[in-house]
């Protein structure tokens, strides 16, 4: 049994979609792509250049013209992945708390996921990819060999945000992140364009009490080359 050229991973923040992902594709030797990292972009640069983050129109359009990138990391400072909005490295700026607090509204905006969803797309044709976000196997990629998400309670994701955070010597006010989170997985999930939710061909894993190997031995299983070993796979109990 071949293993799966497009995979789709989903889940809401901090599920643990960006690691899995990364890791996954290191061990496949499959292109990783991020695609919440590129709403970022769209977002932090909407701030950047004054743009209201209501405007719909103006935010639309500016999606439609920044030059996003996202490459192997050109840095050695932890990064998962190199982002750059029109040649600028800006990797870090996405993961700032304003980033954090806007990036729903922005994500929510039909034209601005038409835009974003056109250059996914045109990514995956190419085959062995592993594409991460939330729409992912429900939108982008609905015809995706495998489709996995990955799910956490709100508490358990807001503190592997609140320690990011502190590791990288920022400060982090956990509540704040919990408050955020939870608000976020409210807009997420309740628009009206490709909403956050599993698909219904979809492997759900929750990874409350997995560690970071013990999610990945249990999506590794799911690419294993032994039919059997994928059935196998169930979802882990809820803490």
């Amino acid at each position: 049994m071949p293993r799966p050229s497009t995979i789709a991973i989903d889940g809401p923040a901090a599920s643990g979609k960006s690691t899995i992902g990364k890791l996954l594709a290191a061990r496949l030797g499959h292109l990783y792509l991020d695609t919440g990292a590129m709403y970022r972009a769209v977002t932090w640069a909407a701030l950047e250049r004054g743009i209201d983050i209501e405007g719909e129109e103006a935010v639309t359009e500016l999606a439609r013209s920044l030059r996003i990138e996202i490459a192997a990391p050109m840095v050695d400072d932890d990064r998962q992945y190199s982002v750059s909005v029109d040649g600028h490295d800006v990797t870090w700026e996405l993961r700032s708390p304003e980033v954090d607090k806007h990036v729903s509204t922005v994500s929510a905006y039909a034209g601005v996921r038409q835009a974003l969803t056109e250059q996914q797309r045109r990514i995956a044709a190419h085959g062995r990819v592993i594409m991460v976000g939330r729409d992912i196997g429900t939108v982008v990629l609905p015809g995706a060999d495998l489709k996995i998400y990955l799910d956490a309670s709100p508490h358990v994701r807001a503190r592997r945000r609140y320690l990011e955070l502190l590791a990288r010597g920022e400060r982090a006010d956990y509540e704040k992140i919990l408050f955020d989170m939870e608000r976020r997985d409210r807009i997420d999930s309740s628009r009206d364009v490709a909403p956050l939710r599993a698909a219904h061909d979809a492997v759900i894993v929750n990874t409350d009490n997995l560690s970071v190997a013990q999610v990945l031995e249990s999506v590794e299983q799911l690419v294993g080359d032994d039919p059997e070993e994928t059935a196998m796979i169930a979802e882990p109990e809820e803490a």
